[in-house]
């Protein structure tokens, strides 16, 4: 049964497909509106990352720091430390990945709270080649103390989690797709940083058998994985793990309790992912058979979004593949 609040259309051929970056740009926008203390940065791509409708709104409040992603955090840290709220925005191959000491010292041990909005994350990128895929983002983010990691589903979740981290007082990370993908969430879905969301869950079929933890643009292909299942008449719970930091243990222990059995799924490197945080949760709390999806210590090259997705084991094909063979090691 998928849950009631997500988007009625989630299946059909005419599901909206938007950039989940452009659900961020919306939420800024909503956020500078709000709040005169919100500014952005960008290093040369506020297009791209959808921050032009913040400057174009806001012109006094935002800042071109051009090809400078060292000084883009550095500067943002120093403007928190002043009682702004600054957001700033490049591909995530370049923020968090080139400016990662900068975010560490200056904003995280700090504590300063500014806002990484890493963009054209994951393969998905397609053609920019492995270059530009950054498929390392959240292993890199998640071992600074302080910052909060968020990796929304669609653009409608990014919207709400950049207003949302606008409120708080943390750094965060918000990792954010290129390409469009469908819209799963509707405005009555709920969205709480640091709290996984049920998706969906089989219905008539008493136990659940095995649960898929997912996240980021992979989540819609992961709900269709348990829907297919549904008709073997094998029950799955699909949870959307928006907020990578700070982990829900509860959510994914007591998942893990009800299933005995659990696949991870994202777009990103298996090694030191949302699944490597699922199973040290796991192996502390509640030890069970895992399986993960991801991409497997390589790098990426260039295609289609689709064709990268498929050749890197990412498609529904392979999370079928993975729950059949998690079940069988239960």
């Amino acid at each position: 049964m998928i849950n009631p609040y997500l988007n009625p259309k989630i299946f059909n051929a005419d599901v909206e497909l938007v950039p989940i970056r452009k659900g961020f740009g919306e939420g800024l926008l909503s956020a500078g509106i709000a709040d005169e203390q919100v500014v952005g940065l960008c290093a040369d791509l506020t297009e791209s990352t959808q921050m032009h409708l913040f400057a174009q709104k806001f012109p006094k409040r935002f800042i071109e720091m051009g090809v400078a992603e060292q000084n883009l955090a550095s500067v943002a840290s120093g403007m928190a430390a002043m009682g702004k709220i600054p957001f700033i925005t490049s591909y995530a191959m370049f923020s968090p990945g080139r400016n990662w000491e900068q975010i560490r010292t200056t904003i995280c041990y700090n504590d300063q709270p500014v806002k990484i909005a890493g963009s054209h994350a994951g393969i998905s990128v397609g053609p920019d080649g492995g270059t530009h895929q950054a498929i390392e983002d959240i292993a890199i983010v998640r071992v600074i103390p302080n910052i909060v990691v968020i990796s929304p589903c669609d653009a409608i979740e990014a919207k709400k989690a950049t207003i949302a981290a606008a409120k708080t007082k943390q750094p965060t990370y918000i990792r954010l797709a290129r390409n469009a993908t469908p819209i799963i969430t509707t405005e009555n879905t709920a969205f709480e940083i640091g709290k996984a969301q049920i998706f969906f869950a089989s219905k008539s079929i008493e136990k659940t058998q095995v649960a898929i933890i997912a996240t980021g643009a992979l989540v819609h292909k992961a709900i269709a994985v348990a829907r297919d299942f549904e008709k073997k008449d094998i029950g799955v719970k699909v949870i959307n793990l928006s907020t990578i930091k700070p982990l829900d243990e509860d959510a994914i222990v007591a998942l893990a309790q009800e299933a005995g059995a659990i696949v991870t799924v994202e777009e990103h490197q298996i090694r030191g992912g949302m699944g490597s945080a699922v199973a040290e949760c796991l192996a502390k709390n509640h030890p069970i058979p895992i399986e993960f999806i991801g991409v497997d210590d390589v790098f990426g090259q260039s295609g289609t979004p689709e064709q990268l997705i498929e050749h890197y084991g990412m498609g529904e094909k392979s999370i079928t593949k993975a729950v059949e063979k998690v079940l069988k090691r239960k």
